[in-house]
């Protein structure tokens, strides 16, 4: 028996089975893509309820594992002030004076770049009682460093920077540029005998020339915060340095305590005595 199908009808179909096979192999392709990236990620977070911890892409208890951090303790109304800094804009002089009107110390990720251009902030930060943390020399995206000995020269040049420049040793705190990091960054971190640092607050305070308006940043910065927060601004932000004083006050208001990354992580400052 021979079917006779119309030459346009043959075209339609043929078009169809062309589409769906392309599909089929997509998804073929898409999956096996996620099953070789599943150990690299972006930082991320999802926000489920006001004044709650939002929950990572990574959990606490599998960070846990190799020292990471993001979040602390949902029963305390502790806040773990962080900032990054990947050069000076001239905003932190007047940072590091708010900070020390309200009596709060906050953790300063630095690169390479900031601590050989500003190596007196760099001391004033540590005069004034602040962990400055590694944001490693280069700002790379560290995800795609799988070699120990690269891994470790990222970490390592900027710790002896750091000791030239204040004659002390480096905190081991360590904040992945971005956020972009996997399984085996937290372990050579571990490893170095570095406390991973993400954070549970966060907003879009980055771009220089497209900064958020002052009700903006509240509108993500209060509402948002929550016990055990770990919040991270950077210092570059015009913006940061204009709501601070009167951020850190309505924190204040809402009942909330500062503590320090030692605090987080259970940590004694050994460079007291």
């Amino acid at each position: 028996m021979v079917i006779h199908i119309s030459k346009k009808k043959f075209m339609i179909i043929l078009i169809i089975v062309i589409l769906l096979t392309i599909l089929f192999i997509y998804n073929i392709f898409k999956n096996f893509s996620v099953t070789v990236s599943a150990n690299i990620s972006n930082w991320g977070l999802k926000f489920n309820r006001e004044g709650t911890a939002p929950e990572g892409n990574a959990g606490i208890e599998f960070l846990k594992k190799y020292n990471a951090y993001y979040v602390g303790d949902s029963d305390d109304k502790n806040i773990y002030l962080t900032f990054d800094a990947g050069f000076e804009n001239g905003n932190t002089p007047n940072i590091l004076d708010t900070l020390k009107r309200h009596n709060v110390k906050a953790a300063f990720f630095l690169v390479g770049n900031y601590m050989e251009k500003e190596p007196e902030l760099v001391k004033r930060m540590v005069q004034e009682g602040h962990i400055v943390g590694n944001h490693t020399y280069h700002h790379p995206d560290m995800s795609l460093i799988s070699d120990k000995e690269s891994f470790s020269k990222e970490l390592i040049s900027l710790e002896e920077l750091f000791k030239e420049i204040t004659g002390e040793e480096m905190p081991k705190y360590y904040r992945p540029p971005q956020g972009k990091f996997n399984e085996n960054n937290l372990k050579m971190a571990d490893e170095l005998g570095y406390k991973t640092i993400f954070w549970s607050l966060a907003y879009v305070d980055w771009y220089k020339d497209k900064q958020p308006s002052k009700e903006h940043a509240f509108s993500k910065l209060i509402p948002r915060i929550h016990p055990g927060a770990v919040v991270l601004l950077h210092s570059t932000s015009d913006t940061n340095e204009l709501i601070l004083d009167e951020l850190l006050t309505k924190w204040k208001e809402l009942g909330y305590t500062f503590k320090t990354l030692d605090d987080l992580t259970g940590n004694i400052d050994k460079n007291i005595n």
